[in-house]
C-alpha cells in the first residue's frame, strides 16, 4: 500500500484489514476520530507508538503531554502543521 491508497481508504467505513496497529491509529485520526485513534495506540509500548501518541496530544492542544511522548519517541515536537506531521508519520510507516 502506498500513501495515496492509504489516504483513499479514508473514504471507507473501516480501516484496511492488512495494516499495522500504527496505521490503524493514524487511519482513525485521518477520519477525525481522535478517541478511536488514541484508544488504538495508547497501550503500545514502543517508540513508534509514542510518536503517534505525541502527535495526538499535540493535536489535542496538550503540549506538555505531547512533549513527554515526543521525548519517549526520541523526537522533538515539529514546528510545522499537524497535517504535515500526520502525512510524515504515515509515509514513514508505509
Amino acid at each position: 500500500m502506498n500513501y495515496d491508497q492509504f489516504h483513499a481508504s479514508l473514504s471507507e467505513p473501516t480501516p484496511p484489514s492488512n495494516i499495522s496497529v500504527y496505521l490503524q491509529a493514524l487511519w482513525h485520526e485521518g477520519k477525525g476520530d481522535w478517541d478511536a485513534s488514541h484508544e488504538t495506540i495508547q497501550d503500545v509500548p514502543d517508540k513508534t507508538a509514542s510518536w503517534i501518541h505525541a502527535y495526538l496530544h499535540r493535536k489535542e492542544g496538550d503540549t506538555f503531554n505531547a512533549n513527554y511522548w515526543y521525548n519517549k519517541a526520541g523526537k522533538r515536537m515539529p514546528g510545522y502543521s499537524l497535517d504535515q506531521e500526520w502525512e510524515e508519520i504515515v509515509k514513514a510507516l508505509l
